[in-house]
């Protein structure tokens, strides 16, 4: 495998829910955030031997351009409001303080963390797959995927594109059995064909997690249907206006109620793929960036053993 970008903030948080919080440091202090998303780092290094790795940062979780398109955009999460920055998400307090240990573990391990600016992780997931497929020659057919998305959130399905192989590792399941999400699980499951129809679906259905209220009446299957019928969501739009046959009276009428919705929705459900995301080395280290510095970690934070099984997951070791 070429290339894996990971969600990060994704995986910390299902490891700090998926853990219990009877994992702490010697002081007392929690890391099971820290040490479940080592122990999956490990175990997807081992299990897919990319060549390249990148823990994506949420440099700003809830970025203006998005909020000011749909003032609801993850509104509910707003825990403070800043004038002179990002909001605050709303973030169990023990999981905090792992947060910046988790930014110097990974320092001290080498794996490049990279983040953009006014920017969600996805955005830089976007632009990185972006820029990937603009340099790289499109994989041989089944030689399975190139790149690798490891995320929990579906949204990064629009990436989905076995031409170029792009897949999603979806850990529905846990990191060591995950979905690998391809164009025929999103046929199979949601009834699109690309990666693209996905977004595309996603904007008429809405979600209710990013507070993003779609089109009133038309949930997930009816979009996939309307899609399959008239190929993109403009031609479901100009089908609609027109009053052509396959859609009905009622979702004529809930697409025209949408449609200041529908004008600004598309550009908040994709992902950027212009980010600035500067330059940076993703090769996936062979030894660690700092082996002092790392040490003190796992010795402070009593995280020995999931480091450990980090470097031995590194190649050629």
């Amino acid at each position: 495998m070429r290339l894996m970008l990971l969600d990060t903030a994704s995986l910390y948080f299902r490891a700090f829910f998926g853990l219990p919080d009877s994992l702490r440091s010697p002081d007392g202090r929690p890391v099971n955030a820290v040490r479940g998303l080592l122990d999956m780092i490990a175990f997807l290094i081992t299990e897919h031997r990319p060549d390249r790795l990148v823990a994506c940062w949420d440099e700003d979780w809830r970025p203006a351009f998005r909020v000011d398109a749909i003032g609801s955009y993850k509104e509910h999460r707003v825990a403070q409001r800043r004038d002179d920055g990002p909001d605050v998400e709303e973030v169990p307090g023990d999981l905090v303080p792992q947060v910046p240990v988790i930014v110097e573990v990974l320092a001290a391990l080498g794996i490049a963390r990279v983040g953009a600016p006014g920017f969600e992780a996805d955005d830089v997931i976007g632009t990185l797959v972006a820029r990937e497929l603009s340099g790289t020659p499109a994989p041989p057919s089944g030689t399975g995927p190139q790149v690798a998305v490891v995320t929990g959130d579906r949204d990064l399905f629009q990436l989905v594109d076995d031409t170029a192989g792009v897949a999603i590792l979806y850990p529905a399941r846990g990191v060591r059995d995950p979905d690998l999400v391809d164009q025929a699980r999103l046929a199979e499951k949601y009834g699109v064909p690309t990666g693209t129809a996905y977004a595309e679906m996603a904007v008429l259905r809405g979600d209710p997690s990013d507070g993003l209220p779609g089109v009133r009446g038309i949930g997930e299957k009816t979009a996939a249907k309307l899609l399959a019928t008239f190929g993109s969501l403009d031609g479901v739009l100009e089908a609609a206006a027109t009053g052509a046959k396959g859609v009905t009276p009622t979702q004529r009428t809930k697409l025209a109620e949408a449609a200041d919705y529908l004008a600004v929705a598309p550009a908040v459900v994709r992902v950027a793929a212009d980010a600035p995301v500067g330059t940076f080395d993703d090769t996936l280290p062979r030894a660690p960036h700092d082996p002092a510095a790392l040490d003190a970690l796992a010795e402070r934070w009593g995280i020995r053993s999931s480091v450990d099984r980090v470097l031995r997951s590194l190649p050629d070791r």
